[in-house]
């Protein structure tokens, strides 16, 4: 397959561009497009045949359910079968943005997109690339992460490039996108809205609003096999580097020292590591690669570079990641909820 790559500024947006990834989507045809979080893989969410495109060009498991991306509120009546008033004073709250709300679906959301699910997720992006997209195409867009399935999710148009380059119709280059981390997934079918994974909204922030929050018992712990997921990311090893990634827990001078111990346990096999540090624990690592994430204190930071550091190492041939564990607080949840699942919960406590 060809694919075509349209350079786009997202403060300079070129119309006619938009007009032909949206011809293409249309079509039936795949674009990778930049969002707020990260970039998405979109097809026409009421096209069956176009949805199933986007399972074949990530490899993605078909029990493993899609984010249907809308311009807005307006878009949610057609699609989900009950809007609940809970959803509504969230849509207005966090719309556009990084939050997700699952919703029972209407007849219109094609099995495909919700692995047989009697539900679907949907979100506004709040990027102004992805909004020109959908309102200019004029229907919903199916869209997963622009990876191939495992992978840690694409925060550069490099990585999709890397990923998807022959496999899809479009690529849009919209520059980085922001938050690093893909968005908030919350159940509001319940009564009690459930997070069913972390994100750009943290659980602080739906809690201010809804008061009554609960979070899936699956989030920090690896899934039973028989585990059937509702949202996205919630049941395979997922946004993984090719190394592979161990986390470790605790304070972080005791995490330091436990890291370093672990280096010259691996550097004495002749195994490549890496370690992904932050400003307060970086001078303490100067015998191998590290990558400073951010600032502990400020977990944004981190969220914004964990999946391209992930792939850096990789693109060196670092075989064995050490990742610093940190507070599960704000958007520090959705940074360890992937961190974990990235390890394949593969996590060492430093005492």
């Amino acid at each position: 397959m060809k694919t075509e790559i349209l350079k786009i500024q997202s403060d300079n947006i070129d119309n006619e561009k938009i007009k032909y990834a949206a011809e293409v989507l249309r079509g039936g045809g795949l674009v990778a497009f930049p969002t707020e979080t990260v970039y998405g893989l979109g097809a026409d969410a009421l096209d069956e045949n176009a949805v199933k495109k986007i399972f074949e060009a990530k490899g993605r498991p078909s029990d493993n359910p899609l984010i249907v991306h809308i311009a807005g509120k307006e878009d949610v009546y057609g699609l989900a079968a009950n809007v609940p008033p809970k959803a509504q004073i969230l849509m207005d709250r966090f719309w556009p943005g990084p939050l997700t709300l699952v919703l029972e679906k209407s007849d219109k959301i094609p099995s495909v997109i919700t692995a047989g699910l009697s539900t679907v997720g949907l979100r506004a992006p709040s990027h102004p690339i992805a909004l020109a997209l959908i309102r200019e195409a004029g229907i919903p867009i199916a869209a997963p992460s622009a990876n191939l399935s495992g992978r840690p999710s694409p925060t550069v148009p490099k990585h999709v490039i890397d990923d998807l380059y022959g496999r899809v119709d479009v690529i849009i280059d919209g520059g980085n996108a922001n938050i690093g981390v893909e968005s908030t997934v919350l159940d509001v079918t319940a009564d009690v809205p459930v997070i069913l994974r972390p994100g750009g909204v943290s659980f602080e922030q739906l809690k201010d609003v809804l008061k009554n929050v609960t979070m899936d018992p699956s989030l920090m712990k690896k899934p039973a096999g028989d585990f059937v997921p509702k949202a996205p990311g919630m049941k395979y090893t997922h946004y993984s580097p090719k190394a592979d990634v161990i986390v470790v827990e605790g304070e972080p001078e005791k995490v330091a020292e436990k890291i370093n111990s672990l280096i010259a346990e691996y550097q004495s096999k002749n195994i490549p590591v890496g370690v992904l540090a932050t400003e307060q624990t970086k001078e303490f690592y100067k015998s191998v690669p590290s990558i400073t994430l951010g600032d502990r204190l400020e977990p944004e930071t981190i969220a914004a570079n964990l999946f391209k550091a992930f792939r850096d190492f990789d693109d060196i041939g670092i075989k064995v990641i050490f990742a610093e564990a940190i507070d599960n607080q704000g958007i520090g949840l959705a940074v360890m909820n992937r961190m974990k699942k990235a390890a394949g919960y593969n996590i060492i406590k430093a005492v």
